[in-house]
């Protein structure tokens, strides 16, 4: 064999960083052993893999079409040295989680993930939908739980559970206590929102886009639990997802704006890339995700568990 696992690593760090300082740090490696295990790899087969672009390093066409296999065969052969030694573990994993799911899905279902797979390594990255969407695009995330839509034609989407927004506001403002609402009703109204590129916002104003224009958008922030205490301190109205809201809720310290004629139903989704080898983790999360919501109706009726066997309660 001409090449080392090793230079397979260096290729596989190089072409997620697009950097051969980011890499070494990754690999615990010396920028300059960095750079000559891929010299030496290029040479050997007598091939470019990097179009080199000042500090930059992109995959061309040949890197490109060898990335998901040498990852295909650093996953195998991690999976073969799990074996040899005997470890129970699942391997290594890289998830990516939009907010709303990351926040209050994602750790948990990890949790419980680790407890069945103990040895295993886990990394989450919580981010906006766009955002995840290109990471896993970009083979920096094995797998990736979205809030919202993505056409990407490198990813596969797989529907996960059904979910829905609501417009919601303090107990004590004007609409609160109203039984029936119009669009009309909060068309002059000051929103708090999440950021544009997020899947929340993609499915707000997509609900929204011929129903209501000119929207007085006051704070477009990244957490929904900054969002929830800008509505909670009476700034304006807010729309983010019904799981996010259960316990204030059930407190009173928010109350739904239930708007007729108005759809803010949505999925979670699975995205993962189509040449993207499915390792037994992947395999193991996703039907861990899966059971959670076997049955479930929607994201806010979800009940997950700490490991003593209590619910879960979201503040």
């Amino acid at each position: 064999m001409k090449f080392s696992l090793r230079q397979i690593e260096v290729l596989v760090a190089i072409g997620r960083e697009s950097s051969v300082s980011r890499a070494a740090e990754a690999l615990s490696m010396t920028q300059s052993a960095t750079s000559m295990a891929l010299a030496e790899l290029e040479k050997q087969f007598g091939t470019r893999l990097f179009d080199r672009q000042g500090k930059r390093l992109q995959l061309n066409t040949e890197g490109r079409e060898l990335l998901p296999r040498a990852m295909e065969l650093l996953d195998r052969a991690q999976e073969l040295e799990s074996l040899l030694e005997g470890k129970t573990g699942a391997g290594s994993l890289r998830i990516g989680a939009t907010l709303t799911i990351g926040n209050y899905l994602a750790t948990l279902l990890i949790g419980n993930y680790m407890q069945q797979s103990p040895g295993s390594r886990v990394e989450l990255s919580v981010q906006n939908t766009s955002t995840i969407v290109e990471q896993v695009a970009h083979f920096k995330l094995d797998l990736g739980l979205i809030e919202g839509d993505s056409h990407h034609p490198d990813l596969h989407i797989t529907p996960w559970v059904d979910d829905e927004l609501v417009i919601f506001a303090a107990p004590d403002h004007p609409l609160a206590h109203r039984k029936k609402l119009k669009l009309s009703d909060i068309s002059n109204e000051s929103w708090i929102l999440r950021e544009r590129g997020s899947g929340t916002r993609q499915v707000f104003e997509a609900a929204l886009r011929h129903q209501l224009t000119n929207l007085k958008v006051l704070l477009e922030l990244e957490h929904t639990e900054a969002i929830k205490r800008a509505v909670e301190s009476g700034l304006g109205i807010g729309c983010i997802s019904r799981l996010a809201l259960k316990d204030a809720f059930k407190r009173g310290s928010l109350v739904p704006l239930e708007i007729a004629g108005l759809d803010l139903k949505r999925q979670f989704n699975f995205v993962l890339h189509k040449q993207k080898f499915m390792t037994t983790g992947i395999h193991k999360f996703l039907e861990l995700c899966r059971d959670a919501t076997q049955g479930v109706s929607r994201s806010d009726l979800i009940v997950l568990r700490k490991p003593d066997g209590a619910p879960v309660e979201y503040r």
